[in-house]
């Protein structure tokens, strides 16, 4: 991700940023860089550059949050990648960094420039839909082949990346599920861990949700299922919104259903609705690009963030909520406790004998095409 990053900026698809230094631990994957832009073996040697004003992290999962502190400390502007720590704790401690406002601190949720979630969050916003409900999502669109996994020494294990599925592929839809239904207050999941794959860590998952309002919620992913979905459902007081197949169908129904529910007297009967597909919203759609662009414009002119990095928090308590609850055998209130999930982990990594193949040498991928950004 950080290469793809660097070659849009060389590029000069985002307005007024430039490409000063690149910093990689493997001094190869810097030979194809232009001879102006810097290169640095340390993040420590990068971040002291007179040279660089703002960092973008996009390493294995753990150092977002060791290099994102060393950034925020040197006084760097920070955009980090998905998710912006591997675990609470870690998150809370790379916010807690965060003491300099001056400073701006983004995070890469590319998929919030989507536009048809971005019209999904203003329906619900403008009251389109009534109080939540129910939400369902199953993305198992995610599918990946051993290989993806035997790729790097870090993947799908938990020192390396602290997670499978929820912490690799499914930060983004944890963070939009937050995003436009909020969080809830508890939860109970299922994962499976290498069920699917040669792995230590989750590649299926299956989470049951409750919120204040007595609202519940369904999350089904996966890494190993083909033909894979990617089904939202959002129903409300005032109908149901589907978001599938590049289309958002809302089915509105004509009163309150609460109100209808209380005050019919057929007992056969439901609300009158009627059915349209909502145009997404215009403008926006820039993905990781429109990102970067937003954090330079946040920079450069002071205008407000897309995806705030303190934000990404949520998602990440989501999933070791999930990952929690499973392995615990029961329900997690939330917020959880953030260092008992650390210490769960850490007992994970200290205990685990699996041993990891890997293949880094061969093989050859489109790395858009793992985006999944059409819904």
């Amino acid at each position: 991700m950080g290469t793809g990053h660097a070659r849009n900026i060389l590029a000069g698809k985002i307005p007024r940023l430039r490409l000063a230094a690149v910093c990689d631990i493997v001094p190869q994957k810097m030979e194809s860089f232009p001879a102006d832009v810097k290169r640095f073996n340390t993040s420590a040697e990068l971040i002291a550059s007179s040279d660089v004003d703002a960092v973008l992290v996009a390493t294995p999962h753990y150092a977002h949050t060791t290099v994102g502190i060393e950034a925020l400390q040197g006084g760097k502007h920070l955009l980090v990648e998905k998710p912006i720590s591997v675990h609470k704790a870690d998150a809370q401690r790379l916010i807690a960094a965060h003491t300099d406002k001056s400073l701006v601190f983004s995070a890469m949720f590319n998929q919030r420039t989507d536009c048809y979630y971005r019209k999904v969050r203003q329906l619900i916003k403008d009251g389109e839909l009534g109080d939540l409900v129910r939400v369902n999502w199953v993305v198992t669109n995610w599918f990946r082949p051993q290989f993806y996994y035997d790729s790097g020494g870090w993947r799908a294990t938990w020192k390396g990346e602290g997670g499978g599925v929820l912490l690799n592929q499914c930060p983004h839809n944890l963070d939009l599920l937050q995003w436009l239904c909020g969080m809830p207050v508890r939860m109970r999941a299922f994962c499976n861990l290498g069920k699917r794959h040669n792995i230590e860590v989750e590649d299926e998952v299956t989470a049951y949700f409750e919120y204040a309002n007595g609202a519940t919620g369904l999350f089904v992913t996966a890494t190993g299922e083909a033909p894979g979905a990617n089904r939202l459902e959002i129903c409300g007081d005032r109908g149901r919104l589907v978001v599938e197949n590049a289309k958002i169908i809302f089915q509105r129904t004509e009163m309150s259903v609460k109100r209808f529910t209380e005050e019919s007297r057929d007992m056969f009967s439901a609300p009158e609705l009627w059915t349209i597909e909502v145009p997404p919203a215009r403008g926006g759609g820039g993905q990781h690009n429109e990102i970067l662009t937003n954090f330079t414009d946040a920079i450069l002119d002071g205008v407000p963030l897309i995806a705030p990095a303190e934000e990404g928090i949520n998602s990440v308590e989501l999933a070791n909520a999930m990952l929690l609850s499973s392995m615990c055998g029961e329900t997690i209130e939330l917020p959880m406790d953030a260092a008992r999930y650390e210490a769960h982990l850490m007992k994970l990594i200290e205990s685990s004998s699996f041993e990891k193949q890997v293949q880094e040498s061969a093989g050859t991928g489109d790395l858009s095409s793992s985006f999944n950004t059409n819904p």
